[in-house]
């Protein structure tokens, strides 16, 4: 006689043998109720709005400063026209037919980084891939390469994009600084205070931040490696305290991303003259 059934010798009970697998299911075929399509839908027009008005702001290196403000799209500003500039106007040395934009010389470590985005990844393989659309969903495709062939190997050098995000922390910092000093006309010195603009630039920080220190390859990096804690006190709270701000990370990784976009436009619209800035202190 054949066997019909499979023991389970962890749980003591049996399952059937030889019954077919049920036959995967078609696109977007499903038997879920709820509205699983919504984040999926908000992830695309989110992206999207960020990659359209990412893309004009490099194509438009003008506007992107007003007086202490410094939009965080073209920070640090290595080379440029505004007052921010580390090393001055555009290089003699960049070809004439080649067009040139402070923000193409920093824009690819912070998108970079938050290309890579373990929780991105997720986030946008299901919006703009459908791989897969959701959990039980169809998906369009019958099989699984992962992320072990080009181009989704590139995806793991996410940890090395973490080293330049946290530069660009302090770098960001320094803006915050410098925008807690505005220049009087009366005395032609620098003042001390605060905006509505230093405020927002402050907040940018923080949230980027946040979305920074929560990573998940941070926490690998300062004691996820480790096998015994309890020989590394030191590496086991930092890690304590990574994974703390993990547990919110998706969370960080909308806010931070909603706010660099927004600071960009306040600092634009300002400089456009569209927005007045109200000076608080």
């Amino acid at each position: 006689m054949a066997n019909t059934a499979s023991p389970n010798t962890s749980s003591g009970t049996s399952f059937p043998v030889g019954k077919p697998l049920p036959p995967q299911r078609r696109f977007l075929e499903t038997l879920r109720r709820d509205p699983w399509w919504l984040m999926p839908a908000i992830t695309v027009v989110v992206f999207s709005m960020f990659i359209v008005y990412a893309t004009w702001g490099v194509f438009n290196p003008t506007n992107y400063w007003y007086g202490n403000y410094l939009g965080p799209m073209y920070s640090p500003e290595i080379f440029g026209d505004s007052p921010h500039a580390m090393f001055g106007p555009k290089p003699g040395w960049w070809p004439e037919w080649l067009f040139f934009s402070p923000a193409m010389l920093i824009l690819w470590a912070p998108g970079g980084f938050r290309f890579t985005c373990y929780y991105y990844r997720g986030a946008y393989y299901k919006a703009f891939w459908g791989d897969p659309p959701g959990c039980a969903v169809g998906e369009p495709r019958k099989s699984y390469l992962g992320e072990n062939w080009f181009p989704l190997i590139i995806q793991n050098i996410h940890r090395y994009f973490l080293y330049f995000a946290l530069i660009f922390i302090f770098f960001l910092g320094h803006d915050a600084w410098k925008a807690m000093w505005f220049h009087d006309p009366a005395t032609g010195q620098e003042v001390f205070g605060i905006g509505l603009g230093t405020i927002i630039i402050s907040l940018n920080v923080v949230f980027l931040g946040l979305y920074t220190f929560s990573c998940h390859s941070l926490r690998h990096l300062v004691g996820g490696y480790v096998n015994q804690f309890s020989r590394r006190p030191v590496q086991k709270q930092a890690w304590s305290c990574v994974s703390c701000l993990n547990k919110w990370h998706p969370v960080y990784a909308w806010i931070s991303l909603f706010w660099v976009l927004f600071t960009d436009i306040y600092v634009r619209m300002l400089s456009y003259g569209y927005w007045t800035d109200w000076r608080i202190l």
